[in-house]
């Protein structure tokens, strides 16, 4: 797949969270940078890293995986998303969601968010089980 073609991925986190978890992308996967986009929110304020969000999703369709469902990250996603229709906020972004992202980013967001979200809630497990 050409790497300019379907959904890029932007990594909103705390600390170098997003750096690690996009670094570990795209050594697992190959994929450039401007497949997997992390932006930490490491000494922003939350209208700094909200206008940091804004200026990468001018580049088209994107799905924005933060680390928490709440918080400053999650926070500054869901209220960009309002400006951008094209974009769909994943939260509890884990790297098996990660991966199963770039491998099908050229789905329409429709089917790939939910494909995400099983991906995600399938890949935590323990061992051994309990019940």
């Amino acid at each position: 797949m050409s790497e300019g073609v379907g959904t890029r991925g932007i990594l909103v986190a705390h600390g170098s969270m997003a750096q690690g978890l996009a670094d570990a992308v795209r050594r697992i996967s190959g994929v450039d940078e401007s497949v997997i986009i992390p932006l930490s929110n490491d000494g922003k304020s939350p209208q700094a890293l909200q206008e940091d969000l804004d200026r990468v999703l001018e580049g088209g369709p994107a799905i924005v995986f933060t680390d928490l469902p709440s918080g400053s990250c999650a926070l500054a996603a869901r209220l960009c998303s309002r400006s951008h229709p094209d974009q769909a906020v994943v939260t509890g972004v884990n790297l098996p969601i990660l991966l199963e992202f770039v491998f099908n980013r050229q789905l329409p967001l429709r089917e790939l968010v939910p494909r995400l979200l099983a991906k995600g809630v399938g890949s935590v497990t323990s061992a051994p089980e309990f019940p």
